[in-house]
Order: C-alpha cells, then sequence, then structure tokens
C-alpha cells in the first residue's frame, strides 16, 4: 500500500471556530456587535460561509444587548441557524461571570447541542478597563457592568465543573474546554485522571483576557508545551487571542500545528483602528493566514470526525 494511501486524510485540516457576539463587548463598543437573533443568524450564517466549521453563540437581549443565558433567548436563533448552515454549534456554558452555574448550563442541557464551552478555573476577570475608553454609553448597564468587574472573581470551582460536565455528557455534548491559565490545564487533567473527560477531547487556550495568561509567543509555547506534555495526543489544541493579539496568536498557534478561534465575542477589530464589519472578515482574515501556511481548513463534517461530534441530527432544536 503506498504512503499516499495510508496518509491521515485529516493530517493538516485547520479547524475554525467562530464566536460570533459572546458576552464580554457591550453594544456601544461596535454597531456590528450582533445583538438581535435576526443579526445573529446573519451573522452565523456569514461566518459558515467564510470558512468557519464551529459556531460559538450566546444570546443577548435584543433590546439592550445584554447577555442572555435563558433557553428563550437560544431558541430564538439556534433552529434558524441549524436549517442555514452544516457547521457544528457550540453554546456557551460561561454565560456571564454574574450567573449561577445552574443559570449557565441550563440551555445546553435543554438543547443537547453538538459542543459547548466550559470554563475550566476560578479566575479574576478584569473588563473595567474597557470602560475608560468611551465617554458615554448607549445602555445605562454597560458601564456598571464594566467597572464592576474590578472587584469580580468568575467562580469555576471543582463542584461546578463537575456539575455542568455530568449534565451535559448525559445528553452527548462534548466539551470547548476553555483554559485561561496553566492551572486550568491542570484542572482539566484531574477529570481526565478521573475518567469525567474523553478523549479526544478540545482545548481552548485563551490568551490576553486580564486575569489570565498574557499574549507574548512565550505564554503561546508555554500552553503548548504543557498541554502537550498533560495530554500527548489525546487532546486537539484551538487558540483564541483577545483584542489585537487575536491573528498574530492563531497564525503562532496555526503554525504550531493547532486549530484556531476567531469572532467578535473576542475581538472588535480588522486590523489596527479598524473595526471589523462582521465576524466573518476575521474568518477570511485567519483563513488566508492558514492557507498561506500550506494548511487547508477543516469542513464541519471533517471537524465533527476530528472532534468526535455526535452529529446535527442528534442535538436537541
Amino acid at each position: 500500500m503506498s504512503a499516499a494511501s495510508t496518509a491521515n486524510p485529516l493530517k493538516g485540516k485547520v479547524i475554525i471556530t467562530c464566536a460570533l457576539t459572546g458576552s464580554i463587548h457591550t453594544p456601544t463598543m461596535s454597531p456590528h456587535l450582533p445583538i438581535t437573533p435576526d443579526e445573529i443568524v446573519a451573522e452565523a450564517v456569514k461566518a459558515a460561509e467564510a470558512g468557519a466549521a464551529v459556531l460559538h453563540l450566546h444570546a443577548r437581549d435584543p433590546e439592550t444587548g445584554k447577555p442572555d443565558q435563558t433557553s428563550a433567548g437560544f431558541a430564538r436563533f439556534l433552529p434558524r441557524i441549524k436549517q442555514s448552515t452544516n457547521a457544528a454549534l457550540n453554546l456557551t456554558t460561561g454565560g456571564s461571570p454574574y450567573m449561577t452555574v445552574e443559570e449557565r448550563v441550563r440551555p445546553a442541557a435543554q438543547f443537547k447541542p453538538e459542543v459547548a464551552s466550559l470554563n475550566m478555573g476560578s479566575m479574576n476577570f478584569g473588563l473595567f478597563h474597557l470602560a475608560e475608553k468611551y465617554d458615554s454609553f448607549k445602555h445605562d448597564w454597560e458601564k456598571p457592568f464594566l467597572e464592576s468587574t474590578r472587584d469580580l472573581v468568575f467562580r469555576n470551582s471543582f463542584k461546578d465543573i463537575e456539575y455542568v460536565l455530568s449534565t451535559c455528557y448525559e445528553n452527548d455534548t462534548r466539551f470547548e474546554f476553555e483554559c485561561y491559565d496553566i492551572s486550568h490545564l491542570y484542572n482539566l487533567a484531574h477529570f481526565v485522571d478521573r475518567g469525567l473527560v474523553k478523549p479526544p477531547f478540545f482545548v481552548q487556550s485563551v490568551f490576553g483576557l486580564l486575569g489570565g495568561i498574557g499574549t507574548h509567543p512565550e505564554d503561546v509555547l508555554h500552553m503548548k508545551r504543557t498541554a502537550d506534555r498533560l495530554f500527548g495526543d489525546a487532546y486537539r489544541w484551538s487558540v483564541l487571542g483577545a483584542g489585537s493579539a487575536q491573528l498574530r496568536i492563531a497564525a503562532q498557534a496555526a503554525a504550531l500545528g493547532g486549530n484556531v478561534r476567531v469572532g467578535l465575542e473576542d475581538s472588535l477589530w480588522a486590523g489596527k483602528g479598524k473595526l471589523a464589519e462582521s465576524s466573518a472578515d476575521q474568518v477570511t482574515m485567519v483563513r488566508k493566514i492558514i492557507e498561506g501556511l500550506g494548511l487547508e481548513i477543516a469542513t464541519p463534517d471533517e471537524a465533527r470526525e476530528i472532534l468526535s461530534l455526535k452529529g446535527p441530527d442528534k442535538v436537541g432544536f
């Protein structure tokens, strides 16, 4: 049998995850941040068409833009996105740092998505410095929301993490394990050792959030080296860089054999001083980087195979 016929056809395929809106950025920060269900659906379709294999989803109040972790909030767009794209849909269980873990997990428990995010440790979660950039805000809630993070610990205790794991694994949902620091990798290793996390698992290393690891190239390498040592070939690595570090970190990770996440949840920018008009802009930009490295992006079905996802026919929406 020839070497070509035995090669893994998915080797070198890079999964692009796109996080469309999140709960960090507020409506004042960009007119392009999707808030309403119609806007979220439109952004999802554009991102998938640009090459995103996985779409990471939050809901927002369509009037004020506040984070909304109710099942009703997600129900307004989940079926429509599923009907309009083949992308794997990833529901947040992070929600907002001000929510209980029961509130945060409820949509994923009800809708049984292929993927759900899961933060792997408690941390200071600083957004207060963003408030200093704006003289006024569109909505009354925005400035207090940001400034209150001076005294905020985003709780993700071992009990909380175990609760989310046990709730969602019953539905065969797999996870995007969000690791904001080295300690979060060790927390994940704890659950792997207990048999509560099964390979292949998807590790999303987060860089540049105030309270977590920084954005220096050595920080990226340290995350990768530590994950390799802890997990070997049992995991699939991806990165997200906050703000202006987004594409630089994505390029470094892709060159190291990793996967990437972009989207307006993580960065509002499409170059220095230029707001991205859509998350699809960032997908297009990172796709060019990936293909410029001689790599190929994964299709949604290839991403499902790489991550051992259950398929869109087995979700609850």
